[in-house]
């Protein structure tokens, strides 16, 4: 429908024209009973004689005869000719074929000289070497037999003697100490030596010392802490659509009747109202908050998504 202005609802959303409706008036079709293939059903279609496969008979070739690759050839015999090859090679030799004295002499176990034409090796001779007539050795040391015990609570297992034992005080080391302290202070006599004439004169005064008095110690000032934290009077208000969270108060209604203009309030620069060229149309696109929002929020999450999570 038309709008103030003189544009109409396909023009002011951004198309040239309205889509089409195709199947305006058509019969509903289940996609049960709808065909796969509907062009298949109707009209003439090409059916094929099927596929061939390869035999003896002449249905598995494309050619309606067999086809020779030479017409009137003669014969050949591949065993005839095999024979005649034969033949002219044994024309070739000079005398009969070469036939060994005697057969192959075969090794009648492991490690026999039997049909090698070197015989035995005697280096491999089985039979042992002359040797000198073994002498044994002197006996060994005789010792009394090893001790039992590892020499952890075992006494009497090492070589040389045992060690007595020796008492160890706790406290040896702070009794002697404490001896020999008492010791030296029997031995002194008097106090220490001390000298009271300090040359004073010959060294530097000390540079810090003063003879005024010191002024009196400054006192910090120690900052109050809050012990609560601040907490505003009342949380922030929402912006619902009624001024409710604005610094300024909703404004008053003002009374504006409506008035027709007359001809002489229009300005006489020009009779119709200026209407800006119109640019570019361009489609409706949805924002990049609605396409995020479809994303994360689907049919398989909605019962489950929260809004705390968007």
């Amino acid at each position: 429908m038309p709008v103030e202005g003189g544009k109409t609802d396909m023009e002011r959303i951004g198309l040239f024209s309205e889509m089409e409706y195709v199947t305006v008036g058509d019969k509903y079709v289940s996609a049960f009973n709808r065909p796969f293939n509907e062009a298949a059903s109707k009209n003439k279609q090409m059916l094929p004689g099927g596929s061939k496969e390869m035999s003896n008979l002449q249905a598995g070739y494309f050619d309606p005869h067999f086809v020779r690759i030479f017409e009137g050839e003669g014969y050949v015999s591949l065993n005839q000719v095999r024979r005649r090859h034969m033949m002219e090679e044994a024309k070739k030799n000079l005398g009969k074929a070469f036939l060994p004295s005697s057969g192959d002499k075969k090794p009648c176990g492991l490690g026999s000289y039997y049909g090698t034409l070197g015989g035995p090796v005697p280096f491999f001779s089985a039979q042992s070497k002359p040797r000198e007539k073994y002498e044994a050795p002197g006996k060994n040391l005789y010792t009394n037999p090893g001790k039992k015990g590892t020499g952890y609570g075992y006494a009497n297992i090492t070589i040389g003697k045992q060690l007595t034992h020796s008492a160890d005080f706790y406290d040896a080391p702070k009794l002697n100490y404490k001896k020999e302290n008492e010791e030296h202070h029997r031995l002194i006599k008097g106090a220490p030596f001390k000298l009271n004439l300090y040359p004073r004169e010959y060294f530097d005064t000390n540079p810090y010392s003063s003879e005024k008095p010191l002024p009196p110690i400054k006192k910090t000032e120690k900052k109050e802490l809050l012990s609560h934290p601040f907490k505003p009077s009342s949380p922030g208000k929402k912006a619902g659509g009624m001024k409710a969270g604005t610094f300024d108060p909703y404004p008053s209604h003002s009374a504006d009747p409506y008035v027709v203009k007359l001809a002489n309030q229009i300005s006489s620069k020009g009779a119709k109202i200026f209407h800006p060229p119109g640019g570019p149309k361009s489609r409706p696109i949805e924002s990049i908050m609605t396409m995020n929002v479809k994303r994360a929020l689907n049919m398989k999450n909605y019962k489950t998504a929260s809004v705390q999570s968007y």
